[in-house]
C-alpha cells in the first residue's frame, strides 16, 4: 500500500470501516483466492459524474502480484461498467507506480495526463498519472 492515499490498515476491522465510509456511489469488489473466501485484494468503481464516466480503483496483496489476477479482477469490473453503458472509466495512480501504470496501459487504458501535487498522502504530497479508457479502447477477450 505504500502508493495508496493512506497506510495499510491494521486490521479486518479497520477496513470494514473504511468501506462504510465510502460514499454511497462506490461499489467495491473482493479479490479472492480461486476454491476458497480468503480475501487478497479488491477493485471498488464510482461514478464520478453524471454522464457516465466511473472511476476505478484496486489494490491487490504483495504475495499475489504478477500471477495475473489483477488484470483478470479489473478486467472483470471494466466490463461490468461498460455492459452498464458507463462511456469513460479512468483511474489515477502515482507516477513512480510502474506496476499500476503497466496494468492500465495492459488494459488499454491511455495516458491522458499528469496532475501536480494532486494527494497528500502518508508518503507527502504526490503527483497523481491519470488514465482514461473509452468502449473503443477496449479490447477484452
Amino acid at each position: 500500500m505504500h502508493f495508496w492515499s493512506g497506510p495499510p490498515h491494521a486490521s479486518v476491522a479497520e477496513t470494514r470501516a473504511d468501506f462504510a465510509r465510502q460514499a454511497p456511489e462506490w461499489r467495491c469488489w473482493a479479490i479472492t483466492r480461486r476454491g476458497d473466501d480468503t480475501a487478497i485484494g479488491f477493485v471498488a468503481a464510482g461514478e464520478k459524474r453524471q454522464g457516465n464516466v466511473s472511476e476505478i480503483g484496486y489494490m491487490l496483496a504483495r504475495p499475489h502480484w504478477g500471477g495475473g489476477i489483477a488484470v483478470e479482477a479489473v478486467s472483470a469490473v471494466i466490463d461490468q461498467l461498460f455492459a452498464e453503458g458507463q462511456r469513460r472509466v479512468f483511474a489515477d495512480t502515482d507516477p513512480e507506480n510502474l506496476a499500476s501504470r503497466g496494468l492500465l496501459e495492459r488494459l488499454g487504458f491511455r495516458l491522458e495526463g499528469m496532475l501536480r501535487a494532486e494527494w497528500e498522502t502518508h508518503i507527502g504530497v504526490r503527483d497523481t498519472a491519470l488514465y482514461g479508457l473509452l468502449p473503443a479502447d477496449w479490447r477484452r477477450g
